[in-house]
């Protein structure tokens, strides 16, 4: 069983910045992938961004140039670092991780518990 623990939500003004970390224990994977979703209330969760075991990122374009992917030393480990906050990124962040799950390159999912991230004056 792999365990996803985010951290690092919270209360922000707009044009702040919160850094969220995502790790990921239990058994040990192959990962292709860890990224971030988010959902608004009300509305369907949303893809963020993710960053490759490569070190490739992308990012949905709402979030560009103010949000910014990264992995730590332990490749278990990612960061989203949030700056110039918009109320419209209110929401319940969700870490995510993709894995290789057999030797011809299925992938297999796991995902965290979220953490809320409200930006309001």
């Amino acid at each position: 069983q792999v365990h996803l623990v985010e951290s690092g939500g919270g209360l922000a003004q707009p044009g702040g910045s919160l850094r969220l970390s995502c790790s990921a224990s239990g058994m040990e994977l192959r990962i292709y992938a860890m990224g971030w979703y988010r959902q608004a209330p009300g509305k369907a969760r949303e893809y963020v961004t993710f960053i490759t075991n490569d070190d490739n990122s992308n990012y949905v374009d709402s979030v560009k140039g103010r949000f910014t992917i990264s992995r730590g030393n332990a490749k278990n480990t990612v960061y989203l670092q949030m700056n110039n906050l918009k109320p419209e990124d209110t929401g319940v962040y969700y870490c995510n991780v993709d894995y290789y799950k057999d030797s011809v390159g299925n992938l297999g999912h796991y995902w965290g518990q979220g953490t809320q991230v409200t930006v309001s004056p």
